[in-house]
């Protein structure tokens, strides 16, 4: 089967923008996460990770929305790392997002020009023009697995022998609609998010962007690559997790048979980790059913919140990064183990020699996503 081989990735987030500034902040234990007291969002407070200052001085005419245009300054930063080239018709570009630009019903009359305008399809082509990719784009829009089921579908569309490269972007930001739709389910936290924790009671949201350049090159890579991937879903609930995580468990499975590793192989888990009591008790469930419940996990919601569409990447890179440089990162807000199966939160930076890592996510509609990423054989 093809190597899939990371090529150059990028963060842009409150924390930084780019994936150098944001690892190093996170080893600082500098968090994104902030009280907000925005009327125009909330009557009440709210913690988030929002950010402060235009991420987007890239001299985009006025037709690009923040959205399109963090996903811009996200692409630009990732390609200044390669030399995989928009312009190849064996690249192609797929996109993650949640909500894109739905904070447009919140700005603008209801109208038909309004429904092409917010149209995923619309975001899609203008990112595609702007770069030149000359194939048209892919849209992975499903609940919170967007970004790790987007880097999926970009491996498997190289291994297809479709494409040789896949530039993965994903991005969301936070609007009143977004908000409130998480308080009417009671699952935004009052406070900073405590991951896996027994006083853990709900999310914060956050912004931010992700891209990551896959490639079947190796002259082209990084030093990691894709070993595995695989989805699942638990046909359980809307909104609610499965109560058992063997659903999440059978993707787990399916990565690493795929990746060719065993347990004792990975070296750490990036959790979803949303500080929620259902899904936490889930994915510690799901774990304990892996056999990796002494492997190193971690959480990084305390840092950027909910990212939505672009968690997945965000977190993927973090754990990439990770990899390259031998650092597990912590669990922002953890104190006391809050699951009923035992995980081994990881509560400090640890330098530790590391191999192969696993990212996990779960998302409304009964979604589950497991990417393992490993080094390539001859990096340290």
């Amino acid at each position: 089967m093809t190597d899939i081989f990371i090529s150059s990735d990028n963060i842009l987030s409150p924390i930084g923008l780019n994936t150098a500034v944001n690892f190093e902040r996170l080893k600082q234990d500098n968090s994104g996460i902030k009280k907000q007291e925005n009327k125009e969002m909330s009557e009440q407070p709210f913690y988030a990770a929002l950010f402060e200052n235009d991420f987007s001085e890239n001299g985009l005419p006025d037709i690009f929305t923040r959205f399109e245009k963090l996903l811009v300054a996200s692409v630009e930063d990732a390609f200044s790392k390669t030399n995989v080239k928009a312009t190849d018709k064996k690249t192609v570009l797929i996109i993650s997002t949640t909500k894109g630009n739905i904070s447009l019903l919140e700005t603008e009359i209801l109208s038909d020009e309004l429904n092409k305008r917010i149209s995923l399809n619309t975001s899609a082509k203008l990112v595609a023009d702007h770069f030149g990719f000359v194939n048209q784009p892919i849209i992975i829009s499903n609940a919170c697995i967007s970004g790790m089921l987007a880097i999926l579908t970009g491996m498997r569309l190289i291994q297809s022998g479709q494409y040789d490269h896949a530039v993965v972007t994903g991005a969301d930001l936070i609007s009143k609609f977004v908000l409130s739709g998480f308080q009417s389910f009671q699952a935004v936290s009052p406070s900073v998010c405590k991951p896996f924790d027994a006083a853990r009671d709900g999310i914060n949201l956050g912004e931010g962007a992700g891209t990551v350049v896959l490639t079947s090159n190796k002259e082209y890579s990084s030093g990691i690559k894709v070993s595995g991937g695989s989805v699942s879903n638990d046909a359980n609930h809307i909104s609610g997790p499965s109560r058992t995580g063997e659903e999440l468990n059978i993707a787990i499975g399916k990565a690493m048979k795929m990746a060719q590793v065993t347990s004792g192989d990975i070296g750490f888990i990036s959790a979803h980790g949303t500080a929620t009591l259902f899904n936490d008790e889930m994915e510690a469930k799901a774990i304990n059913l892996a056999g990796l419940q002494s492997a190193p996990v971690n959480s990084l919601k305390g840092y950027y919140g909910h990212t939505l569409g672009a968690a997945g990447l965000i977190e993927s890179i973090i754990s990439i990064q990770s990899l390259k440089e031998n650092t597990i990162m912590p669990t922002p807000g953890f104190e006391s183990m809050g699951v009923t199966q035992p995980v081994n939160v990881s509560t400090t930076v640890i330098q530790t020699p590391l191999q192969h890592c696993l990212k996990t996510a779960s998302g409304f509609g009964g979604c589950n996503a497991a990417l393992v990423f490993s080094k390539q054989q001859n990096q340290q």
